[in-house]
């Protein structure tokens, strides 16, 4: 993953390019008929079940909007939040909530049924060494955002984006010309430009496996597509040589028996690219 100085800045953007999307030059709306000195109270009030994240980044969208909103936090990110519960009151200039109000909204929304996906995943995990890892199938532009909603939500991240590992997937080795191909170009590549990358590989099968584990210095094998048996044979076959993970359709139904075969990792895009966004709203007090 990206330092935490980086991700920070990715947040930044986000903030600053949802506010150029929403308010543009102005909410007109408010302007309209709020005075400008007006004040005003709204909490954040639960809809759903789950997990809530998504609190500390609408700080930061407050602080942007308007340095004089003030957070009354009732509940952090990572808590179990149900129907009516109230995660935070916020207050200062109607104005400024109300022009923070659909960024705060859409992003904890989406987040807190990330994190509540994800939590579902730890806890078929649980009493297994298997940690659940999010994937790059994210939405484009707030990538940031839910993968900051996975560790929530308990999980871990995988790389962040393509510059940050080395992935080497199907399509690299077949355009490679092959496994051994695509390692010893790798490892070139990364000497030639003094780049300090962790290397990953894909295994379609279980000689692929065998193939890989001739080259040295690969962090982890991604074991893709295996059924049962076959993910606990290339388990045996890797041996503690580098780490494993398995992905390719898992699911709360199938996650448990992959962790059995007692690989290190399972990896799921579903934890962002399938969710139900939690209903929440901001309402005047």
């Amino acid at each position: 993953m990206i330092s935490q100085a980086q991700f920070q800045k990715e947040i930044e953007l986000i903030i600053s390019n949802a506010v150029r999307e929403d308010v543009g030059e102005g909410d007109h709306s408010s302007l309209a008929c709020i005075p400008k000195e007006a004040k005003g109270k709204a909490k954040l009030l639960v809809k759903d079940n789950g997990i809530i994240a998504g609190v500390e980044f609408a700080k930061q969208v407050f602080k942007y909007i308007d340095p004089d909103l003030k957070v009354d936090t009732l509940i952090e990110d990572g808590q179990r939040v149900q129907k009516r519960d109230i995660v935070f009151y916020v207050e200062g200039p109607s104005q400024s909530i109300l022009k923070a109000e659909r960024l705060v909204l859409n992003a904890m929304q989406r987040m807190s049924a990330i994190a509540t996906k994800t939590n579902e995943f730890v806890k078929k995990l649980e009493g297994t060494k298997t940690q659940i890892l999010d994937t790059r199938k994210t939405t484009p532009g707030i990538r940031a955002l839910e993968k900051w909603a996975v560790k929530i939500g308990g999980g871990e991240n995988h790389r962040f984006a393509l510059y940050d590992m080395i992935m080497l997937k199907d399509n690299h080795i077949d355009f490679a010309g092959g496994i051994t191909q695509a390692i010893d170009k790798t490892k070139a590549y990364l000497k030639n430009n003094d780049l300090d990358l962790k290397i990953i590989v894909e295994a379609r099968d279980l000689a692929e496996i065998q193939e890989i584990l001739k080259s040295d210095g690969i962090y982890r094998i991604l074991i893709d597509n295996f059924n049962y048996e076959e993910t606990k044979k290339a388990v045996q076959a890797i041996n503690t040589k580098c780490l494993t993970e398995s992905s390719g359709g898992i699911t709360l139904e199938t996650v448990r028996k992959y962790a059995e075969c007692g690989v290190d990792y399972v990896s799921s895009g579903a934890l962002t690219h399938s969710v139900y966004n939690m209903d929440l709203s901001l309402k005047a007090v």
